[in-house]
């Protein structure tokens, strides 16, 4: 037999040498993946969305990176105000007035009733506990070294590090003593 003679091999014979898998074998893991996720997807969505914790420690953040960036656009100062002993926060700046201000206070949104805002910690200024807190972010967007911590009530706590000059918030999943 010449070497052409073996390229040429044709025929059955032909798929039996190939390794690879089916089309069938194909289909019925993806219909497996598709069974897995079918059940598994709520789940995970209800935890990662639904947790009324991570979900206010989303807003804040949102809330936090808007203010600096207002800050600097308009060239202002802005601050995030907390009140701790009714669970609320609002948001004023330079240029309003003290009945606008007000009215910001008045309308202030209350945090869900499973999660709290345990204490609001400023640097020069300690931990505050009730009362009001107020976080100041400055024209230029800087901010005093500052953190929110949450918690729910299940216990869990989240910590909400503010730097001064770094935009991001930096979420820790517990509690974060300061000095």
């Amino acid at each position: 037999m010449t070497t052409q003679g073996r390229l040429r091999r044709t025929g059955p014979a032909m798929f039996l040498d190939k390794k690879g898998y089916t089309l069938i074998e194909l289909i019925v893991v993806i219909v497996m993946i598709g069974i897995i996720l079918t059940f598994a997807a709520p789940r995970l969505r209800n935890a990662l969305l639904n947790d009324p914790m991570k979900s206010v420690a989303r807003k804040m953040v949102g809330i936090i990176h808007n203010l600096r960036n207002e800050a600097v656009r308009e060239q202002q100062a802005y601050t995030l105000h907390f009140d701790l002993n009714s669970n609320k926060f609002w948001t004023t700046w330079a240029s309003m007035t003290v009945e606008e201000q007000a009215l910001a206070r008045e309308q202030a949104p209350s945090l869900p009733n499973d999660v709290r805002i345990r204490d609001v910690w400023i640097k020069g200024e300690g931990k505050l506990t009730e009362g009001e807190a107020a976080i100041l972010f400055t024209p230029r967007g800087y901010t005093l070294v500052s953190a929110v911590h949450l918690r729910s009530r299940d216990g869990r706590e989240i910590t909400l590090e503010l730097s001064p000059f770094i935009s991001k918030v930096n979420i820790i999943d517990t509690y974060v003593e300061f000095d």
